[in-house]
């Protein structure tokens, strides 16, 4: 199944025009700006990125929002594209005027539950702030920079080189994916002459993948040093939920960090790093994770298949993933082990077609500690 790459797009048709007339920010001061000639520039840098992926369009569909908060742009460079539907408080014309911050907030929020891979947005700091407002820390998003104040690490260095990030996502290369800070300054003070920053979190961004780790022999991933690292990430990741641990060299290893007995071949429960129960089947399953408020599931791939669900883990029955959800389903590999796939997409074949379309999409892969990447996951039909 060929999966098209959905990308949501934001794009603030007002964002810089207060630079290039020495307003030093575009906060609240847009009727100001357009008095004094400024151009809108941002839909031109979008456009600047775009343009990079534009022969792919075939693999690509877009959400985004109507006229120049992205619509415009998607038509102008035949982009298969959907647009989101504003609720009637924030009817968005094409005037500029008319977008401000509910528009971004609103936008942001509708495109997120349309499920997409990535949401790209295109302005400034405060564009930034409204996004962290709107989907939080945990998706991933890529700032195309066209505002005035640029603090944030949530934006690529250019406009071409956030092309370039999303070209390595539409083509399945292996993307890291780090978190990264959410600033703003104070438009205001910054008029006076005076820079203060402030931090409002962080948004999950893509990185320019670092293959190797740090630590490396002969040009390879030292396998024992990766796994702790990802063990050490795995332990980090939960709390006191109940957590499933499929099976896999992977997971026995993470096992072992614990000082836990593992099943090889079977799948596992513990709770805060003490076993619960050993080689359980897809009832038992059902069982133990019936009255538990949280839960976690850890599972590995296939090296030189992909399978993560369908191969060796059949206890992990399309109810106990249903159970469990999407979103609490940890997905570990060694970097070497995704490179082995040489771009073919992780697997999924559950034996419930509607799961298996609900399992596809991007996944936060984690490949050490505090590191990760965004693979491509689908079912083989």
């Amino acid at each position: 199944m060929n999966m098209k790459f959905r990308i949501g797009l934001i794009i603030n048709p007002v964002a810089g025009m207060g630079g290039s007339v020495a307003l030093k920010g575009s906060d609240e001061v847009i009727d100001k700006a357009l008095a004094l000639g400024a151009k809108p520039k941002s839909n031109d840098r979008a456009h600047l990125a775009f343009s990079q992926i534009a022969q792919y369009r075939e693999n690509i569909e877009i959400i985004t929002a109507p006229s120049l908060m992205g619509e415009s742009l998607c038509k102008s460079l035949g982009f298969d594209y959907s647009c989101i539907a504003f609720n009637s408080n924030t009817t968005l014309t094409s005037e500029l005027q008319s977008s401000d911050a509910n528009h971004t907030l609103e936008a942001a929020s509708l495109i997120k539950a349309a499920g997409v891979d990535c949401l790209v947005f295109v302005g400034g700091d405060g564009t930034a702030r409204n996004i962290y407002s709107a989907v939080g820390d945990d998706f991933p998003v890529l700032g195309v920079p066209a505002g005035v104040k640029i603090h944030s690490g949530v934006y690529a260095i250019t406009p071409t080189a956030a092309g370039k990030v999303l070209e390595l996502m539409v083509t399945n290369q292996l993307v890291s994916v780090m978190e990264r800070d959410v600033l703003d300054i104070d438009e205001s003070l910054f008029r006076d002459g005076v820079v203060k920053a402030k931090r409002y979190g962080e948004m999950l961004v893509p990185a320019e993948l670092r293959y190797m780790q740090a630590v490396k022999m002969g040009g390879k991933e030292s396998d024992e040093l990766v796994l702790a690292d990802i063990a050490a990430d795995v332990m980090r990741q939960v709390d006191d939920e109940l957590v499933i641990m499929g099976s896999g060299s992977t997971t026995q290893f993470i096992m072992e960090e614990m000082g836990l007995d593992n099943t090889l071949l079977g799948v596992d429960v513990v709770r805060e790093q003490s076993l619960v129960a050993s080689d359980v089947s897809a009832q038992r399953l059902l069982e133990l994770i019936a009255d538990q408020h949280a839960v976690k599931l850890v599972v590995t791939l296939i090296g030189g298949q992909g399978h993560v669900f369908g191969r060796g883990n059949q206890q992990l029955s399309p109810e106990v993933i249903r159970a469990v959800g999407r979103d609490n389903i940890i997905v570990v590999a060694t970097k070497t082990k995704l490179q082995a796939l040489e771009q073919r997409p992780l697997l999924v074949d559950t034996g419930d077609a509607q799961l298996d379309k609900e399992l596809s999409g991007f996944v936060k892969v984690t490949t050490g500690y505090n590191d990760y990447v965004m693979v491509q996951m689908s079912n083989p039909d």
